[in-house]
């Protein structure tokens, strides 16, 4: 299985590394509306505004108010003169139900302000997180001929990196502040390297998945997926993977792009980000209920949907794991207390070199992350770092066996909602808000 999984990593890699810049297209042909929702984001909404509209001048931005008790709505309002801003409002109790709801609001309203003969062809709607920075260069990269000038491709998912990386946090102590920059850059290595090399390999099986942010997703699309009840999100706390299943089960094609990308804030606090990613185990849990409709859905491929049902057996396979993995060691160590001289006699003709063997091939496939961050992402960091990198990345995917089994427990008690991970500014200012 090791070497099955280090082939598989191998083969990933190198077209990874091979990638070349596509040609990009004209954003005039399609018309661009981002979705921002909201709960809480009075720290960094205005901004993220400011910024969108004078990044990308063409385009309408929808801020999705969750019935928020801060001064979200005020700062909001400040920009009332700009009509190429909106603010969809929604109010207790049909509000706090779930970023897919707020997210299914903003659809309705938007399908009701551009009216019944609307070219939703022509209308990509983006969706970015209230601290999200996507790059000048998406709207030119997302029109390409082989991306959205493709009637066929239904969405989009762009590279995402981490805005905070190499930024040490302030007003801790310093072992605090140098681990949690560590925990930052190993998000941006996750996603700028693994991830997008999965993306990539995902073009063969025709299976690109979605993510929350930096996701562009065709109207017409989301329209075609939408039901009597006007819903293309339904509810699961993957709703950006659960989106990609209805899309490419319904037909429709998806595409990925590392030519541009969308920046977010990387978790300091490993607390938060145990809490994130028990969020996103506990999502990929509740969509096995669509391994039926994936397996006999005649637009995906056999290759396709056996890809798709091995990311949604992930945690579960990451729960086995902890069951199995540690069986020989501890059957091992019984012996080592029962028959030292046995077992030490078996290690010196030569069992160590199974666990050597073992061991390497154990640690290579993340481990060589750490390099190819460096060579493709990273250039001015050392060899040596770009190794310790590597070797911190071994270790920071074992969390991802914590995180399988808080995120059963979770889904055994029935607990679907979430708090939302307090963002670095509203550390600093001491707010709490709660996720949409």
């Amino acid at each position: 299985m090791s070497v099955a999984f280090l082939t598989y990593v191998f083969l990933i890699v190198v077209p990874y590394l091979r990638h070349k810049p596509a040609p990009t297209g004209r954003p005039d042909r399609f018309e661009w509306h981002f979705l921002v929702p909201c709960r809480d984001e009075e720290a960094v909404i205005g901004d993220t505004v400011r910024y969108l509209r004078s990044t990308f001048p063409i385009a309408h931005v929808w801020v999705i108010d969750d019935d928020s008790d801060d001064a979200t709505v005020g700062v909001v309002r400040a920009f009332r003169g700009d009509k190429h801003i909106h603010l969809v409002r929604r109010y207790r109790p049909n509000a706090r139900t779930g970023k897919g709801d707020a997210l299914n609001d903003a659809y309705r309203t938007l399908k009701l302000w551009m009216g019944r003969h609307a070219d939703a062809d022509r209308a990509v709607v983006v969706v970015v997180d209230a601290d999200g920075r996507p790059a000048p260069n998406c709207l030119e990269v997302c029109a390409a001929d082989h991306l959205f000038g493709d009637p066929t491709i239904g969405a989009v998912q762009v590279d995402v990196r981490m805005v905070n990386t190499g930024v040490r946090q302030s007003g801790v102590r310093w072992w605090r502040s140098v681990f949690s920059a560590l925990l930052v850059r190993m998000q941006d290595l996750e996603f700028r390297t693994a991830i997008a090399a999965i993306q990539l390999s995902r073009g063969v099986t025709g299976t690109i998945s979605m993510g929350g942010n930096g996701q562009f997703t065709r109207l017409s699309a989301l329209d075609a997926i939408a039901g009597p009840g006007g819903r293309p999100w339904r509810g699961s706390l993957l709703e950006d993977f659960e989106l990609g299943v209805h899309l490419l089960t319904a037909g429709w094609r998806t595409g990925f792009s590392m030519d541009t990308h969308v920046q977010q804030e990387g978790l300091y606090s490993l607390r938060r980000f145990l809490a994130q990613r028990t969020r996103w185990g506990q999502g990929t849990m509740q969509c096995m209920r669509y391994v039926r409709r994936i397996w006999e859905s005649p637009h995906l491929t056999t290759l396709g949907a056996a890809e798709m049902m091995y990311y949604l057996a992930q945690p579960w396979l990451q729960l086995l794991g902890t069951l199995i993995y540690p069986v020989p060691l501890v059957l091992l160590a019984h012996r080592a207390v029962t028959s030292p001289a046995e077992v030490w006699q078996w290690l010196a003709e030569g069992a160590w070199i199974l666990f050597a063997v073992y061991g390497s091939f154990g640690l290579l496939p993340f481990v060589l992350w750490g390099p190819v961050y460096r060579a493709r992402c990273e250039p001015t960091v050392s060899r040596s770092r770009a190794l310790v990198y590597g070797f911190g990345y071994a270790l920071y995917i074992y969390t991802f066996y914590i995180t399988s089994w808080r995120a059963l427990t979770r889904l055994v008690r029935g607990r679907n909602g979430w708090t939302k991970t307090r963002r670095n500014t509203e550390r600093a200012t001491g707010k709490v808000a709660l996720d949409t």
